[in-house]
């Protein structure tokens, strides 16, 4: 076959694919199809029902779930709600009792210091007395004082309005809050740039008060505070200020603010009024002998010791 044939031939074949395409312009499978389905009977009135219910049905079983799905949903957040409210309300209640407890004991704290002042001031050695006891309360901190010193406020990040702090908490926000041990930091770094009392939230520091976490809770002195922490530093304000500010602790405090978001501004104050702290537990104590025994008590004074009988030897 010649080169000239075999184009001829091969245009030929084109053509008579062209007008195969041109001719079937659906896929036979399409037409069988078609076909097929024209050989159905139609359905009947009843199954057309049928199968409207059955369609009808359906969307109102998925309405229902989609229903009961969301008032599971809103009653779980109101739920939710009320329990907090209610946890609130608690811890209200019961604050405002701890409270009237702690107003009640100054009261009848300051009434026995007051009997007990006017009794010693009666004679000199009471006086004597007196002067001693007030150089040993002001170092227990136990007397309320007055003066000038620097406010130093510390609190975690202030939540957004559209925030939910019970749903929402995540262990990344428990780590971002101010703990226990910044608050020491702060404390202590006061005490080093001069301070001469210090409180926290309204509680004045001593010599045994604790600074501790319980759960999400700071207690100070076994009493709670919350964020914003506002502590009250009494001295000369200006050493304070300059002195804090050169303290390794309160770089530390600010590059937490920076990390975290944190509430921590600290401002000069003419006229701070801090309470006394609470009283120390009292506990007797009773001398021992050099050698290091127990000390000697009377068999006829002492409740523990058994009591003997005479039997004659």
């Amino acid at each position: 076959m010649t080169g000239t044939q075999q184009a001829s031939r091969t245009r030929s074949l084109g053509a008579s694919l062209l007008d195969q395409v041109l001719a079937e312009t659906v896929d036979p499978a399409y037409a069988q199809a078609a076909a097929a389905r024209a050989t159905r009977p139609a359905p009947t009135r009843a199954a057309r029902r049928r199968g409207q219910a059955a369609v009808a049905a359906t969307m109102a079983l998925a309405g229902l779930l989609a229903a009961l799905t969301y008032d599971q949903a809103a009653a779980g957040s109101e739920g939710r709600q009320q329990i907090r409210e209610a946890l609130i309300a608690d811890i209200d209640r019961e604050s405002e009792v701890t409270d009237d407890l702690v107003t009640g004991l100054a009261q009848l704290q300051a009434d026995v210091g007051a009997a007990r002042d006017q009794a010693l001031s009666a004679s000199a050695v009471g006086q004597v007395a007196l002067a001693d006891l007030a150089r040993q309360e002001a170092g227990a901190a136990s007397q309320p004082v007055r003066g000038p010193g620097l406010v130093v406020t510390l609190g975690n990040a202030l939540p957004s309005a559209g925030d939910d702090p019970v749903a929402d908490a995540t262990a990344d926000d428990e780590v971002a809050q101010v703990l226990d041990r910044d608050l020491q930091l702060l404390v202590n770094a006061l005490w080093s740039a001069g301070a001469e009392a210090i409180s926290i939230d309204g509680q004045r520091l001593g010599p045994t008060t604790t600074i501790r976490q319980a759960g999400g809770a700071i207690l100070v002195d076994l009493r709670p505070v919350t964020s914003p922490y506002e502590v009250q530093a009494i001295g000369d304000p200006d050493a304070l200020n300059n002195g804090f500010l050169q303290t390794p602790e309160a770089t530390y405090l600010g590059q937490l603010q920076v990390t975290y978001d944190w509430v921590f501004t600290f401002g000069r104050s003419e006229d701070l009024q801090l309470p006394g702290a609470s009283s120390a537990e009292l506990r007797n104590a009773e001398p021992v002998d050099p050698a290091g025994s127990a000390p000697a008590t009377d068999p006829a004074t002492d409740p523990d010791t058994p009591p003997t009988t005479d039997d004659g030897d």
